[in-house]
């Protein structure tokens, strides 16, 4: 029977599902078309990548786990219907299959110890302090909420699907990808690329998804953010009294108001601002 680390916290992820795509073709397909260097999976690594918009603009995020002769998306569930019909219409004469798995899978994350489960495992790319990702098959055991794990990524800054960005509006460094390795700038082509190369390399970004302290209610997702009554920001998810924020770069060190609430700017070390700000 699977057990637990002493010090290792699991919760069960249910608004992530599985996406799998498996056939000879497999790692070539994905990697034209996705934001991050797909031959980095392996056994026991993760990669975290995104499709974008043929004009750079993020539809999904998603880690790529390797198990055998299949890559595994670990996704947002609600999307993972659209990743496959999204995925299925790039596929011509690749040698593909492309399905959701979600039925056939448990999601979870897991933090403060390494997980020793009988599942598939690997570090969470982004940031050590993330953790772990795990898929399993036959449920595993718990002893976090979802919640918990919640509360965990928002105070590292970290992204979660849809809550955070925005179908065909967000652009990936605004969101952190490429300091928290959800892009390679190496790897050649991929659809969106060549957007997202240039606003690297132009200097254009004005906006960046931060963590924010908040007091007071929280505000609704999507609520306007606003510095002297100027609207500088949106508001995205949030949990007991931390959250994330698209705020404009200039606004960043500035007294923030969403609502009724009162928000401020908690930049995290493993983010890159560009002049004083940084």
């Amino acid at each position: 029977m699977a057990h637990l680390l002493a010090m290792t916290t699991i919760a069960s992820l249910p608004h992530r599902g599985v996406v799998e795509v498996s056939g000879e073709d497999r790692a070539d397909f994905l990697q034209g078309l996705v934001s991050n260097d797909v031959a980095e999976a392996g056994p026991g690594r993760a990669v975290w990548a995104a499709l974008l918009t043929p004009q750079g603009k993020f539809l999904a995020e998603f880690f790529v786990l390797s198990q055998q002769d299949r890559l595994l998306l670990d996704c947002e569930r609600a999307q993972a219907t659209m990743l496959v019909q999204r995925l299925a219409r790039y596929r011509l004469r690749a040698k593909v299959e492309i399905r959701d798995a979600s039925a056939a899978f448990g999601v979870y994350a897991a933090w403060d110890g390494v997980p020793d489960v009988s599942a598939i495992t690997a570090p969470d790319p982004r940031l050590a302090d993330a953790g772990w990702r795990i898929l399993a098959r036959t449920p595993i055991p718990t002893n976090a909420t979802e919640a918990d794990w919640d509360r965990h990524r928002l105070g590292l800054g970290l992204p979660d699907g849809t809550r955070d960005l925005e179908p065909e509006k967000t652009v990936l460094l605004e969101a952190g990808f490429d300091e928290l390795k959800g892009l390679s700038w190496t790897k050649g082509c991929y659809m969106g690329q060549e957007i997202t190369a240039r606003t690297h390399y132009r200097g254009l970004l004005k906006r960046r998804l931060v963590p924010v302290g908040i007091e007071g209610s929280p505000p609704e997702p999507g609520s306007a953010v606003v510095r002297d009554g100027l609207e500088v920001g949106t508001m995205r998810s949030s949990r007991d009294g931390v959250g994330l924020a698209l705020l404009r770069l200039d606004a960043l060190s500035a007294p923030l108001q969403c609502g009724a609430a009162r928000l401020t700017a908690r930049i995290p070390g493993w983010m890159r601002l560009p002049g004083p700000a940084a």
